[in-house]
């Protein structure tokens, strides 16, 4: 039980209808999920808005209501609390609700178009190396300590983010690393938690189809930063060119990582292999299990968050010497015959680019590569043909399959996507529209020495299809053909 007056401070309260010294057992914006004593936040989604179910929630047993508006029918036993903004005020709800837990242990943001969910797993995995009790909040997978939750493939809404954070302070968790998403900021998910700092990736053609314009895009992420207090890091790699436009109004402690420009902390690749990076890391020669130089600032921002959380550098790198890569980034087997595969999560134009450049660095020369790619349904549209265009311009054939077509003909999307194939490149793509077909095929052109990228899916384990999900693993996929020939 909570007050009442407690659970709404600092919400952007503009009228108030009813008592506010009443406890609260709950908290909650889906009137489905209302119990006694209730406080229902009329949240305003894409697709429903929380206004149209306050009669319901009160039915339930809700006996406090924030929204934008006073209702019609004032029900004299019910608080209304009325704000400018729902969304804005559910993360301040929540934070309140469970008694500030982000100010409790120290919480490192991670954001940016690729590479988020390797670096937050990575830093996770290296804290605990170092011997602290460590949590990780991505979209692939949540951790408190070694006990995982379930994650949904995006930043949990606000109060699933602070129950986690409660339930981490409670067993005393040190650090915990979050993946940032750009709905999570523009939907005020992250809205009430306190991060000790933030760091910056990278931003490319994405998500489009949900803001709008690129500007849209990188006013998002850069409102992350924006809202960070001067006690934190704001961490950020200056080899992307929209590095400066992240940090220029933040309050935090401005730092740099890069491997081209000069930053306050850098890396150098020494030499690459499908082993693994040969870095020189802050001045120090190491040899990382991760491949490609995309990795390769992933482990800068690795050892650059580490060491502004003042971590000894030596240990630090020592562990990153042993962190293992994650699952679906780059994860590669070779068969007896000598073929390799490679599942990789790229499903933005940049990322297909970064793998497939990786594969053309390592790669002796005569190899062929050969890519199946696809895009997913109901998403950004505009980078479909993009993604076949560098799928072509990169590999010695192409196949274009399904990826996720959700509610789309997964017909049209690869039509959408041969737009991207030009004249010349048509002879060299297919398109096979069953995923586990497209696999067989691409394994069938295959040689000795060959290189097959399945990129799109990565860690997934499924494939959505009309709304629902089907067992599919492009790793077991490769797996299976190459049993009994795997080296």
């Amino acid at each position: 039980m909570k007050q009442l007056s407690d659970i709404i401070y600092k919400t952007g309260i503009l009228e108030v209808y009813g008592i506010v010294h009443k406890n609260m057992a709950k908290i909650c914006f889906d009137s489905r999920e209302v119990e006694a004593d209730t406080l229902f936040i009329a949240v305003k989604g894409t697709i429903q808005d929380g206004h149209l179910y306050i009669e319901k929630a009160i039915a339930k047993g809700a006996t406090a209501i924030i929204c934008t508006q006073k209702p019609q029918n004032i029900n004299p036993e019910i608080t209304y609390v009325i704000v400018h903004d729902t969304a804005y005020a559910l993360g301040i709800v929540a934070s309140n609700f469970y008694d500030h837990p982000s100010a409790k242990l120290k919480l490192i943001g991670i954001t940016g178009t690729n590479g988020k969910t390797t670096t937050v797993t990575l830093l996770y995995h290296l804290f605990q190396s170092l011997g602290y009790k460590t949590g990780l909040l991505s979209t692939v997978k949540n951790f408190i300590g070694n006990h995982e939750y379930k994650a949904t493939h995006t930043t949990p809404d606000a109060i699933k983010l602070n129950e986690l954070l409660a339930e981490m302070v409670a067993q005393k968790i040190d650090y915990c690393f979050m993946e940032v998403s750009s709905h999570s900021i523009v939907q005020h998910r992250i809205n009430g938690l306190q991060f000790t700092g933030a760091a910056f990736s990278n931003i490319t053609h994405d998500h489009l189809d949900y803001h709008g314009t690129f500007e849209n895009y990188l006013k998002a992420k850069k409102e992350f930063f924006d809202q960070l207090p001067s006690s934190a890091f704001a961490l950020v790699n200056r080899d992307d060119r929209h590095y400066s436009v992240m940090i220029q109004n933040t309050k935090a402690q401005k730092v740099t990582c890069a491997l081209n420009q000069p930053a306050d902390f850098k890396a150098k690749i020494i030499e690459s292999y499908f082993e693994g990076l040969h870095l020189q890391l802050d001045g120090v020669e190491v040899w990382t299990k991760l491949i490609g130089r995309f990795n390769a600032y992933n482990m800068l921002m690795v050892y650059a968050v580490a060491r502004l959380l003042h971590q000894d550098k030596n240990k630090v790198l020592t562990a990153i010497s042993l962190l293992e890569p994650v699952d679906g980034r780059f994860q590669f087997i070779r068969s007896a015959s000598g073929i390799t595969g490679i599942v990789d999560y790229a499903h933005t134009p940049d990322a297909l680019q970064n793998v497939l450049k990786t594969i053309q660095d390592i790669r002796n020369g005569n190899e062929k590569i050969i890519t199946v790619i696809g895009c997913g349904g109901n998403r950004d549209a505009m980078k479909r043909p993009l993604m076949a265009e560098i799928a072509c311009s990169l590999s010695d054939r192409v196949i274009l399959t399904s990826d996720n077509p959700r509610n789309e003909n997964p017909d049209e999307i690869i039509a959408q996507m041969m737009g991207g194939v030009g004249a010349a490149s048509v002879s060299k793509t297919l398109c096979i529209t069953d995923r586990r077909q497209a696999i067989k095929t691409a394994f069938a052109f295959a040689a000795a020495g060959d290189i097959v990228l399945i990129a799109g899916k990565g860690h997934e384990k499924y494939q959505e299809i009309n709304g629902e999900k089907y067992p599919f693993d492009d790793m077991y996929e490769l797996s299976e053909l190459f049993k009994n020939q795997t080296t």
